[in-house]
C-alpha cells in the first residue's frame, strides 16, 4: 500500500536514522523542516530556480558543533526518489549559503530506497542506510583534509618491489580517478598482502582512508593477515585482538572472515554503519566468495579492491564485471611467469614428478591383484572375482592401503632433503578428504616409527589445535617438526610457509584456481637474512603428481566446467511459481490460491536484515499493494519470477532436508497437473522410498506410522488430493532427519601390495632450461673445488695471489677438457655477467670476490631510481618496466630506441610522451651508466 510522504517519515525514514543513531525528536541532532531560504545570490540568474523563496528541507543532520552535516530531502514511498535529487542538491547550496561553513552531504530518499551525493567529489549512489554521526564527521574531515593521491609518497619498506609499487600507482590514480573498484591479479608469493598494506598506508596517511576492513577466507589467513600488519603498520590499532568477539569500533585496521563478518552486519544488536569503512580489501576475489557473501560488499559499497592469485585468462567474467573492469583487463596484473622470468626471480620454479601406481591406472580387478594377495583375500573369505574396482574409484568406493604406502614411500625417496640429505624438507600432502589425511599420518607413523610420531602430522580446520601460538600450523612454520603438514583444503590457499620446497598431489584437482593456488605454497623463495636450519637453501621446489592433474590442465586449461547451482529455496520457489501458472492456465482457482497463499508466507519470513532484502524494497512494496494478488497476470508471474524468487538466495536457516521432500511433492503435484504420467510415477517411487526410509524406531517417527505405512501404498496415492499432500510437507517433511541413509555405503577397504607403473618428471612452467643450468652451475663449481685442493694456480687465487697471464691459460686448457666442459662464454651466460673475466668468475666461486649478474645491476639500479622517484605515476612506472626488461634483453639501449617499438605502445611518441625533458635526461644519464 502506497504510503503518503508523512507516513513515509514517520513509518520509514525516522526509523532508519534511528537504527543509525539519530533522534528525530532531539534538535540538537535533527532539525526537521528546516526553514532554508533560497535566493539566490545576484549574478547567477541562469541557476534561477522554482523553488525561490522560503523552502523547508525535510532533515538536517547536525555535527557536534551544532553546524549542519546533510540535509534529507524526502518523497513518498510511491514515487522515485530521483525525484529528490536536484531539490536537495539546492537544499544543501542554500544551507551552505545561509549558515556558512561547510557544504552539507546530500541525501534524498523515498524510504525505500536512499541515495547518498557527495556534492563537487562524486555521483550519487544509492546506499543500505544512512550514516551515524561519526560517520558524517569523518567524512567532512577526510574531505577537508585529504591530500591529493597522485603524489603520495609510498613507503618501500613496506613494498618496495618496482611492480608493487605500479600496482599500488594504478589504484591510487583510480581513487583520484573517482573509481571505486579495483582488482589485483598478483601470482601467489609475489606480495599481495604487503602491497594491500603499502596501499593502506599511503591511503591513510593521505587523509583518504580512516578505517580499513581486510577480508579473508579462513581463520589461519586472518591470523596471518593481523600479523603483517603488526609488522608494518605497528601503531594502527587492529581487530581482533585475543579473545575479542563482538566488534569493536574504535579500531584502524579490522581483519574478518567472510562469515564472521556476514554475521556482524545481520546482527541487528551489533549494527555495523554500512559506511563504516572507507576501504575495504577482499582476498581471494572469485565467483565463489560472492555468490555467498557478495552481501558484504552490497552492504558497505565503499573503495574496494579484489585480490587474487587466478591467472587473468582463468577470472570468471562475473568477477570483472563485479569490479566494473572489462573483461580480461584488471586493474593490475603481474603474473607467475613474470615472477619466475625476472632475473634474479622473485618466485621459486618448481620441478614435476609425475608418479602412477598399477591400480591407479589398471584398477583393482583378479587380473591386477598378485597372486600373493589372491590367497590371502581367499583365506580371509572374501571372493577375488567380487572385487572390480576402476583406478577412479580410488580413496572413494574403495581404500586400497597398499597404494598409499607406495606413495608415502616413493615421496620419501624422491623428495628434496634438508641440508643433511636424510630428512624431507617442508611438504605439505593434499588429501581428498580427513579420513584419507588420517590414513597416510597413519602410514608415516608406521614406516617411520623412530620419528615417534613426529615426522608428519595432520592439519584440518575443524582441528582447535591447529591454531595459535605452539599450534600444529605454527609448529610446521617456526619447528623443526613436523617436516610434512597432510591438509584437506586448510592449506591449499594462503599459508605463507618460505620453506616448503616440496608438495605432493594426492588428490585429482578439477579446479584450475585451487590446482594454482596449491601450487603457490611453493613459489616463495626463502628470505635470505632469516635462514631457517631445516632449510637453508632453496632455488627449485618439487611436485609429486599422483593423480595426473598437470596433464588433466594440459587437456583442460580451465578445468571442469562447474555449472552454477541455484540455492535450494530459490528452486523451490521457482517450482511453486511453475504450479501457480499451470494452476492458473488450467482453471484450478483453488490449487493457485492455494499455493499462493504459502508463497507469502515464505515471503513474509525472508531475512529482513539481510542487505540484499533491504536493497530490494523498491520491489517487495510492490507486493503490499491492495489489488497485488487479486489476479496474477502473466506480468505480475514475470515479476515475481525476475524479482522475488532470487531473493530466496538468502534463506540461510531452514530444515533443508524438509524443504528437499516438499520441492519432490511440488515436482509431483505439478506433473499432475500437466498430465504427464510418466514423470509422476517416477516421482511418486522416489517420494515413497524416501518415505519407507524412515527409521520407525525413533519415537518421533513412530507416532507418525499410520500415514507412513498408508503413503506407502499404491491406494493412497490414487486418491490423494492436494489436502493429502500438504498433510505429507507437515507430518513427514520434518522427519527426514532421521531418515536413514541407504545409498551412503562405505567403502570397500583392501590392504593389497601395489606397484609403481610409471615414475617420470615432466617438463612444466616457464623456463625451461633453468634446471639444466643451475644444475651446469653446480657441476663447475664442484669441479673447482675439488681441483683447488691440488691445483697451484687455483690456489695462489684462493690466497689471493695476482696469476700471470700463461698461469690462466693453462688453467684455462685444464677447465676445458675437465668434465664438465667450461669455457669463459659459457660462464658469462651460466653467471649472466658480460663483462666479467675468466679469472674473476674463478675468484667469484672461491668466494674471494662477489659477482652481480648484469640482470642484477639493472634491477638494482632500476630499483633504486623509483625509490627515489615514489611519484611516478603507473604509466611511467610501466615504461621503466620495458626499458629495463629492454635493457637485460638487448643489454644496451640507444636514444633512438625510446621513440620506437616496443616503447610506442604505451605513447605514440615513446618516451617524449610520457616524461618531461629533465626526466629524460635523467633517464638517459641512468641508460649510459649501465651501458659503461
Amino acid at each position: 500500500m502506497a504510503k503518503s510522504e508523512v507516513q513515509t517519515r514517520s513509518e520509514l525514514i525516522d526509523q532508519q536514522l534511528a537504527l543509525s543513531g539519530w533522534n528525530v525528536k532531539d534538535p540538537t541532532q535533527v532539525i526537521e523542516e528546516f526553514d532554508i531560504l533560497t535566493e539566490l545570490p545576484e549574478g547567477v540568474a541562469e541557476r534561477r530556480t522554482p523553488y525561490e523563496g522560503h523552502q523547508y528541507s525535510d532533515y538536517v543532520l547536525l555535527g557536534k558543533d551544532s553546524r549542519p552535516l546533510a540535509i534529507i530531502e524526502a518523497k513518498k514511498s510511491s514515487r522515485d526518489a530521483a525525484f529528490g535529487r536536484e531539490q536537495a542538491k539546492q537544499y544543501c547550496y542554500h544551507t551552505q549559503k545561509q549558515l556558512g561553513g561547510e557544504l552539507p552531504f546530500c541525501f534524498y530518499t523515498n524510504g525505500l530506497e536512499i541515495y547518498f551525493w557527495d556534492l563537487e567529489n562524486a555521483p550519487p549512489r544509492k546506499v543500505v542506510g544512512f550514516p551515524t554521526r561519526d560517520d558524517l564527521e569523518r567524512f567532512a574531515y577526510i574531505r577537508r583534509n585529504r591530500k591529493p593521491l597522485t603524489q603520495e609518497f609510498i613507503n618501500t619498506s613496506i613494498a618496495g618491489r618496482d611492480y608493487q609499487i605500479r600496482a599500488i600507482r594504478s589504484v591510487l590514480e583510480g581513487i583520484e580517478q573517482k573509481k571505486r573498484d579495483f582488482l589485483l591479479v598478483m601470482a601467489t608469493g609475489t606480495g599481495k598482502t604487503r602491497t594491500c598494506i603499502a596501499m593502506a598506508d599511503a591511503l591513510m596517511r593521505a587523509g583518504h582512508a580512516e578505517k580499513v576492513l581486510f577480508l579473508v577466507d579462513r581463520i589461519a589467513l586472518r591470523e596471518q593477515a593481523l600479523a603483517a600488519f603488526k609488522e608494518h603498520m605497528p601503531n594502527e590499532p587492529r581487530w581482533p585482538n585475543v579473545g575479542e568477539k563482538l566488534i569493536a569500533k574504535d579500531r584502524r585496521i579490522y581483519v574478518a572472515t567472510y562469515p564472521t563478518m556476514l554475521n556482524i552486519i545481520r546482527d541487528e544488536e551489533q549494527h555495523l554503519s554500512p559506511h563504516f569503512f572507507d576501504f575495504i580489501v577482499v582476498d581471494e576475489s572469485h565467483r565463489s566468495i560472492y555468490n555467498t557473501y557478495g552481501e558484504i560488499l552490497d552492504y558497505f559499497k565503499t573503495i574496494t579492491l579484489g585480490l587474487t592469485a587466478t591467472p587473468t585468462d582463468i577470472i570468471d567474467h562475473n568477477t570483472f564485471q563485479l569490479f566494473h573492469c572489462e573483461d580480461g583487463l584488471p586493474t593490475f596484473a603481474y603474473t607467475f611467469e613474470e615472477a619466475v622470468n625476472r632475473v634474479p626471480p622473485y618466485l621459486c620454479n618448481f620441478q614435476v614428478m609425475k608418479i602412477q601406481t598399477k591400480f591407479q591406472m589398471e584398477g583393482i580387478s583378479k587380473r591386477t591383484i598378485s597372486l600373493e594377495d589372491q590367497k590371502k583375500l581367499i583365506l580371509q573369505g572374501k571372493g577375488v572375482e567380487e572385487i572390480n574396482f576402476e583406478g577412479t574409484q580410488l580413496e572413494k568406493q574403495v581404500i586400497n592401503k597398499g597404494t598409499n604406502t607406495l606413495i608415502v614411500k616413493e615421496f620419501m625417496e624422491e623428495s628434496i632433503k634438508d641440508v643433511n640429505g636424510v630428512l624431507p624438507g617442508k611438504t605439505i600432502f593434499f588429501c581428498s578428504s580427513k579420513a584419507h589425511a588420517r590414513r597416510i599420518e597413519e602410514i608415516f607413523d608406521k614406516l617411520y616409527p623412530h620419528y615417534h610420531g613426529e615426522l608428519a602430522k595432520v592439519l584440518v580446520s575443524d582441528d582447535s589445535r591447529v591454531y595459535g601460538k605452539g599450534g600444529l600450523l605454527d609448529q610446521f612454520t617456526s619447528s623443526d617438526m613436523p617436516r610434512i603438514a597432510i591438509s584437506v583444503d586448510l592449506l591449499d590457499t594462503g599459508i605463507d610457509v618460505r620453506e616448503i620446497v616440496n608438495l605432493v598431489f594426492a588428490k585429482p584437482v578439477y579446479s584450475y584456481t585451487k590446482f594454482w593456488q596449491m601450487i603457490g605454497r611453493g613459489t616463495r623463495l626463502l628470505e635470505s637474512s632469516k635462514p631457517k636450519p631445516w632449510c637453508t637453501e632453496k632455488d627449485v621446489f618439487l611436485i609429486l603428481d599422483c593423480w595426473d592433474n598437470f596433464e588433466y590442465f594440459k587437456l583442460r586449461p580451465k578445468g571442469k566446467e562447474l555449472k552454477p547451482q541455484l540455492p535450494l529455496p530459490v528452486r523451490l520457489v521457482g517450482l511453486r511459481l511453475d504450479k501457480i501458472d499451470k494452476a492458473i492456465a488450467r482453471d484450478h482457482t483453488d490449487i493457485a490460491a492455494r499455493e499462493v497463499a504459502k508463497l507469502r508466507q515464505q515471503i513474509a519470513v525472508l531475512p529482513k536484515d539481510s542487505v540484499v532484502i533491504k536493497e530490494a524494497a523498491v520491489a517487495l512494496a510492490r507486493l503490499d499493494e491492495e489489488n497485488f494478488w487479486i489476479s496474477l497476470t502473466p506480468q505480475k508471474l514475470e515479476f515475481l519470477r525476475n524479482e522475488i524468487k532470487p531473493l530466496f538466495r538468502t534463506v540461510s536457516e531452514a530444515d533443508f532436508k524438509a524443504m528437499r521432500f516438499e520441492r519432490d511433492l511440488l515436482e509431483y503435484s505439478l506433473a499432475i497437473l500437466n498430465e504427464d504420467k510418466g514423470q509422476a510415477d517416477t516421482l511418486k517411487e522416489g517420494i515413497s522410498e524416501q518415505i519407507s526410509e524412515l527409521p520407525l524406531s525413533v519415537r518421533f517417527v513412530k507416532h507418525e506410522e499410520t500415514l507412513i505405512r498408508a503413503a506407502q501404498t499404491s491406494y493412497y496415492w490414487a486418491k490423494a488430493d492436494e489436502d493429502d499432500l500438504d498433510e505429507l510437507i507437515a507430518k513427514l517433511g520434518p522427519l527426514m532427519k532421521f531418515r536413514e541413509q541407504m545409498t551412503g555405503l562405505e567403502p570397500v577397504h583392501l590392504d593389497l601390495t601395489d606397484v609403481l607403473h610409471n615414475k617420470e618428471m615432466v617438463e612444466f612452467g616457464p623456463q625451461h632450461q633453468a634446471v639444466a643450468i643451475n644444475r651446469y652451475r653446480e657441476m663447475v663449481e664442484t669441479l673447482i673445488t675439488e681441483l683447488t685442493e691440488h691445483n697451484p694456480v687455483l690456489q695462489k687465487i684462493k690466497n689471493g695471489e695476482t696469476v700471470t697471464a700463461d698461469e690462466a691459460n693453462a688453467l684455462a686448457e685444464l677447465l676445458h677438457e675437465e668434465h664438465p666442459h667450461v669455457t669463459e662464454d659459457l660462464l658469462r651466460q651460466v653467471y649472466k655477467n658480460r663483462k666479467a673475466h675468466f679469472i674473476q668468475f674463478i675468484r667469484h666461486m672461491l668466494g674471494i670476490e662477489v659477482l652481480k649478474s648484469f640482470p642484477d645491476e639493472v634491477n638494482a639500479a632500476f630499483d633504486q631510481f623509483i625509490r627515489a622517484h615514489t611519484t611516478l605515476s603507473s604509466r611511467q612506472m610501466e615504461f621503466l618496466n620495458l626499458l629495463k626488461n629492454f635493457i637485460i634483453e638487448r643489454e644496451k639501449v640507444e636514444k633512438k630506441d625510446l621513440i620506437n617499438a616496443p616503447f610506442t605502445v604505451i605513447h605514440p611518441q615513446g618516451i617524449r610522451g610520457v616524461f618531461s625533458p629533465a626526466e629524460i635526461n635523467e633517464i638517459l644519464q641512468l641508460t649510459e651508466r649501465l651501458a659503461a
